[in-house]
């Protein structure tokens, strides 16, 4: 068995295509209307298409779970923070912080309020502790 991906439930395909192209830069490698997958195998999925999929109702799929995050890590977390600043309705879940084991991470809500983590890359960490 291999795993192939994630995919999270999203209101508005559109609305997210263009929320994860113009803050992460993911671009849409499969097209399949209410189901996209996205680069890094990130499949999003239109609410009302996987209600008929799971047999349940609008009621029984919430959002703002605060229980898992889609995790990216950035060689340029400076650039990448300051770019992210002037992004307009970024809901955050914290600004950047740095962790006990070194490593700087930011934490904000997609627009169904999935969390996205974006971290320094670990040989970044390296470089800055070595300077």
């Amino acid at each position: 068995m291999k795993f192939l991906n994630v995919l999270i439930v999203v209101e508005d395909i559109e609305k997210s295509k263009k929320f994860y192209y113009d803050i992460l830069g993911l671009k849409v490698i499969c097209d399949f209307g209410e189901n996209v997958v996205l680069e890094g195998n990130i499949s999003l999925q239109e609410k009302k298409l996987w209600l008929e999929f799971i047999n349940k109702s609008d009621s029984e799929v919430k959002f703002n779970g605060n229980d898992a995050e889609l995790y990216f890590e950035e060689d340029n977390f400076d650039t990448f923070v300051e770019r992210l600043s002037t992004m307009k309705d970024i809901d955050y879940v914290h600004l950047a912080i740095e962790h006990r084991w070194g490593q700087r991470a930011i934490r904000f809500y997609d627009l169904d309020g999935h969390i996205i983590e974006v971290g320094e890359t670990m040989s970044s960490v390296c470089r800055r502790f070595f300077r």
